[in-house]
C-alpha cells in the first residue's frame, strides 16, 4: 500500500473507547450498558445486512436483551469484502457521525468491457477497443477524477427512485431517470497488472460508488471498464487491519 494512504488522516476523529477488540465476560454486559462498535471483515457474497443479522441474533441471546439494536455504518456490495462498521446498543446512536467519514478502497478493474452492473453480478454487455491503452493514457484519465466530482450511481444499486430500488427496477428492465450526485475524491493511484487489468487504491467521500468510478474510468480512457474486485480498507480512522474475522468472532461470542 502507498505511503499517501498509509499516512492520510481525516480531521474528525472518532472515540475508540468503544471499540471491541477482545470478548470476555465483560464485554457482553458493556454492550448491555454502554453499546461497543465492531469493526468486522465483511466475507465475500455475504450482504451487510447478513452481516447485522448474525451479530444481532447472537448477541440478543448472550445479553438476554430481545430489543438490543444492532446497525452498520455504511453498506458494502454482496461482491466487496472489507471493513464494516457495526454498532451495537447505544453506540448505534454514532452511525451517523461513522458514516460521514471519508473511507478508502483497493480493488481491480478490467478494461475493454462493461456491464450493466459496473461488477461482476452481470454479464458482459458490450466491449471495446484496448490497443490504444497505456501508461500516458491512463495517468491523463485518472486525472479528470480527482477533487469534487459529479457521479451517476450505477443503476444496479440500493437507491430508491419512486419508493423502489434501482436494482429493482433494472432487474426488470425499467428505465429510471437517476441524477448525478456530487462526490470527491482525494486520492486515486492505479497500477498495471496484467493484460488489460488495473489495481488502485480510492480516498474518497462518503457517497461515492467505486464502481461508477471504474465504469467512468474505462470511458475516461476511450474504452469501457467493469470492477472485478473491491475491499474497503479504511473508514474514518478505523482501518482492516484491526478488523475481526466473522468466523472468528462468531467463535468468540459462541465461547462466552
Amino acid at each position: 500500500m502507498s505511503s499517501a494512504f498509509q499516512l492520510y488522516r481525516i480531521h474528525k476523529k472518532m472515540s475508540l473507547k468503544n471499540l471491541i477488540s477482545s470478548i470476555t465476560a465483560q464485554t457482553i454486559q458493556q454492550l448491555k450498558t454502554e453499546g461497543g462498535v465492531f469493526l468486522i471483515d465483511k466475507p465475500l457474497r455475504w450482504t451487510s445486512f447478513d452481516v447485522v443479522n448474525k451479530l444481532r441474533y447472537i448477541l440478543k441471546k448472550k445479553t438476554g436483551d430481545k430489543n438490543l439494536k444492532v446497525g452498520h455504518a455504511g453498506t458494502l456490495d454482496p461482491l466487496a469484502t472489507g471493513l464494516l462498521i457495526v454498532c451495537v446498543g447505544k453506540m448505534t446512536k454514532q452511525i451517523d457521525g461513522f458514516m460521514d467519514t471519508t473511507k478508502g478502497y483497493a480493488g481491480t478493474l478490467v478494461l475493454g468491457a462493461t456491464r450493466p452492473s459496473y461488477d461482476m453480478e452481470t454479464e458482459i454487455d458490450q466491449t471495446f477497443p484496448v490497443e490504444h491503452l497505456n501508461e500516458t493514457v491512463f495517468q491523463a484519465a485518472k486525472q479528470r477524477f480527482l477533487g469534487e466530482i459529479s457521479q451517476y450511481p450505477p443503476v444496479f444499486s440500493a437507491i430508491k427512485v419512486g419508493g423502489r430500488p434501482l436494482y429493482e427496477s433494472a432487474r426488470l428492465g425499467i428505465a429510471v431517470q437517476v441524477e448525478p450526485r456530487r462526490v470527491r475524491i482525494d486520492h486515486f493511484e492505479i497500477q498495471f497488472v496484467a493484460e488489460n487489468t488495473l489495481s488502485f487504491e480510492v480516498i474518497c467521500s462518503k457517497g461515492t460508488y467505486i464502481r461508477s468510478l471504474a465504469y467512468d474510468f474505462g470511458k475516461a480512457c476511450g474504452s469501457g471498464a467493469y470492477l472485478s474486485s473491491l475491499q474497503r480498507t479504511a473508514s474514518g480512522d478505523f482501518q482492516l487491519n484491526k478488523a475481526w474475522q466473522m468466523d472468528n468472532l462468531i467463535e468468540q461470542l459462541d465461547s462466552i
